[in-house]
C-alpha cells in the first residue's frame, strides 16, 4: 500500500520565494520530503487549502527584514483563520532582473514584479531602470512568467523563477540591501514538539482604547519573566481608532511563567490568541 504524500500550499506559481521556503525547510527536515506542491493564486488562498483540507500544512511569507510585516498574514491569522503556526524559517532573499530571452534592455518598457520585490529594489530601479512603468504581480514568480510571455517586460525575481520560466538572468542581486531576509512560517493544525528554544506569536485584543494598555501588557510580561521580541498595532477593522496587538515572545506558551503571563493578560483583555507555539529559528 502506497504512502499518503503530504500536500503543501504556498504563493504559488512554482518559483517564488514561498517556493523556495518550502523547499528549503524540507531540506532542513522541519517538513516531509515525500509531498506534492499546491501553488495558490494568492496568500489567502494558502490559508483557505490549509482550512478546507485541500493541503496538509501551508507556507507563507509573515515579516521581511527591510520592508517589514506582510500585512495580509498577520490579519488572517486575526481575524479569519483557525490555522496555527507551526515552525518558522527565515532566507536569504536575493532578487535578480530576469529578461526575456529574445529582449535587449533597451526594449523594456515596464518592470513587473511582487509589491515586496519592487519596495526591496527602488534604488537599482531608479538608477538604471528610470521612468519605466511598473506593474505589481501576484508573486514574483507571476510576473517572471510575464516576462516569458512579453518581451518589453523586465521581471524582479528569484534565479529560480528564470530557470522554470525559460528566461533570462540580466543582473543577479540586485536587492538594495543585500542582507535582506525574510521569515516564512509553517501553518497547520496539531501539536508541535518542543524541539529547542521556543517561540510564541500572539494576538492580544483590548475591551476598550484607553492609556496604559501597551504598558499593563508589557508589564505583565516583564513580572513574568518573558521576552517580548516583536509588538506591531493593527486595526480590527471594525471602526476608526480601534487597534489590536501582535506580539513574539520567547519561550512555548506551556512553560509555567509564560501560562501566568497569558492568564493574567485573558482577565483584563477581551481576547488574548495564541496564533502558534514553535521551535526558534536559528
Amino acid at each position: 500500500m502506497s504512502q499518503h504524500k503530504l500536500t503543501y500550499a504556498f504563493l504559488g506559481p512554482a518559483g517564488t520565494f514561498s517556493d523556495m521556503a518550502v523547499r528549503a525547510l524540507v531540506e532542513r527536515g522541519s517538513l516531509s520530503a515525500d509531498y506534492e506542491s499546491l501553488p495558490c493564486d494568492s496568500l489567502p488562498e494558502v490559508f483557505e487549502a490549509v482550512e478546507r483540507g485541500k493541503a496538509d500544512y501551508g507556507v507563507v511569507p509573515i515579516e521581511n527584514s527591510l520592508e517589514g510585516s506582510v500585512t495580509a498574514v498577520l490579519d488572517a491569522f486575526a481575524f479569519t483563520s483557525r490555522a496555527e503556526i507551526l515552525g518558522e524559517i527565515a532566507i536569504d532573499i536575493h532578487q535578480a532582473l530576469l529578461l526575456n530571452p529574445d529582449a535587449t534592455l533597451d526594449e523594456v518598457t515596464t518592470i513587473a514584479s511582487h509589491t515586496q520585490g519592487i519596495g526591496q529594489c527602488r534604488r537599482w530601479i531608479n538608477q538604471n531602470l528610470p521612468n519605466r512603468q511598473l506593474r505589481l504581480a501576484d508573486s514574483t514568480a507571476a510576473a517572471a512568467e510575464m516576462a516569458a510571455a512579453d518581451k518589453s517586460v523586465a521581471a524582479i525575481a528569484s534565479p529560480l523563477a528564470a530557470e522554470i520560466c525559460g528566461i533570462n538572468v540580466y543582473e543577479e542581486a540586485i536587492e538594495d540591501n543585500l542582507s535582506s531576509q525574510t521569515r516564512f512560517v509553517i501553518i497547520g493544525k496539531g501539536p508541535v514538539a518542543h524541539d529547542g528554544p521556543g517561540k510564541s506569536t500572539l494576538a492580544l485584543f483590548m475591551n476598550t482604547d484607553r492609556p496604559g494598555t501597551l504598558q499593563m501588557i508589557l508589564s505583565e510580561l516583564f513580572f513574568a519573566g518573558v521576552n517580548l521580541t516583536m509588538v506591531q498595532s493593527r486595526p480590527t477593522k471594525q471602526e476608526l481608532g480601534d487597534y489590536m496587538f501582535f506580539m513574539d515572545i520567547d519561550g512555548y506558551a506551556d512553560e509555567p511563567n509564560i501560562q501566568v503571563a497569558l492568564n493574567c493578560l485573558r482577565m483584563k483583555m477581551r481576547e488574548v490568541k495564541v496564533i502558534g507555539s514553535y521551535p526558534r529559528s536559528v
